[in-house]
């Protein structure tokens, strides 16, 4: 009997033991999680004073207007894009980081994945078009940043590094006057975001379609106004569908569709890269048409009032990292406004 007394008092010492191991174990791996991710942080917060560094110059030189070589490119306010979009009937074709990309023959959004000379050519085209119908919206990015909250600040760095800077200001003319591609992106960068000067700037945006025959062109997954109520100013809305991805693939066929309709139709375009040429040759054609870009899922996130960009089910956006699974959109009204679709 005391034999086995001190066998089941050895057996709970050594359970004891290995429940302590365990423990150490477990211990031992929480640290290491953590070691690991304070390293991670250590070199984002390397890599972005890196970044910082790259893009400071340019911001203070803004701020003191001190010469060196190079120049800032004039860019007016959006709300001088949309006064003249609503006073004068001017249309409006932006510039992102995926077109530029797409001119310099790199692909940097899933909305265009394939490498197109074509597109290349005429994004080029229309950035130096000297069109007095049609503006040019390129991002306010070249100088100060201060209107910006940290994370966008962040990216701007990131991107904007000295020779992305060199390829833009090489496409650019310092004389000519740009608008603010920003003007269609009035939440989620800006510093004063949990603020009301997101919903005044939204609704100083919906002037330009306030009262007004509009025709949609999208891509597939867009979904412009579906679920919300930005569009719900507008007379009527009609949507003609392109592919979510490589819209360029479809062009001539999308423009083929656009020039049959009325010439009093405002077109508003969300399809990426091939919106921008899109622009321009409506507007050649007597047509007003305003790229509006990633306006609604804009809005959806002002809605939400998160400060940052989110998932929006149903809702295709090629800026989040992960994949999305779509479905097709089945919203009644959506699907009578459709009048073509290319997709």
């Amino acid at each position: 009997m005391e034999l086995e007394q001190q066998f089941l008092s050895l057996l709970g010492i050594v359970e004891g033991l290995q429940r302590r191991v365990y423990q150490l174990e477990e211990e031992n791996r929480l640290l290491t999680r953590g070691q690991k991710q304070i390293l991670e942080w250590a070199e984002q917060k390397q890599q972005d004073n890196i970044y910082f560094q790259e893009n400071a110059v340019y911001e203070l030189w803004d701020r003191i207007q001190h010469p060196m070589d190079g120049f800032f490119p004039k860019i007016a306010r959006g709300e001088q894009a949309i006064d003249e979009i609503v006073a004068h009937g001017k249309s409006l074709a932006r510039f992102g980081d995926g077109e530029f990309a797409a001119i310099a023959g790199r692909i940097r959004h899933r909305f265009q994945t394939e490498v197109e000379e074509e597109l290349s050519h005429r994004l080029k085209e229309v950035l130096q078009s000297e069109d007095s119908n049609l503006l040019i919206g390129i991002a306010d990015n070249y100088g100060s940043l201060e209107k910006y909250n940290e994370q966008s600040r962040r990216e701007i760095r990131c991107y904007l590094n000295p020779q992305v800077r060199k390829e833009h200001l090489e496409l650019l003319h310092p004389e000519k006057t740009y608008y603010d591609a920003y003007v269609t992106r009035p939440y989620v960068m800006f510093r004063d975001n949990q603020t009301d000067a997101p919903k005044k700037r939204f609704a100083y945006l919906k002037k330009i379609w306030d009262g007004r025959d509009c025709i949609f062109v999208e891509g597939c997954c867009t979904g412009l106004g579906v679920g919300n109520d930005l569009f719900d100013n507008a007379k009527s809305i009609q949507r003609i569908l392109g592919p979510a991805e490589n819209a360029f693939s479809r062009y001539q066929e999308i423009l083929d569709c656009c020039m049959a309709q009325e010439k009093g139709t405002l077109f508003l375009l969300a399809l990426g890269a091939a919106a921008t040429v899109l622009a321009s040759d409506l507007c050649k054609a007597g047509y007003q048409a305003v790229d509006v870009g990633h306006v609604d899922l804009e809005y959806e996130w002002f809605l939400r009032g998160e400060g940052c960009r989110t998932p929006i089910d149903g809702k295709y956006n090629n800026e989040l990292g992960e994949e999305q699974v779509l479905m097709p959109i089945q919203d009644e009204a959506y699907l009578r406004q459709v009048i073509a679709d290319f997709s």
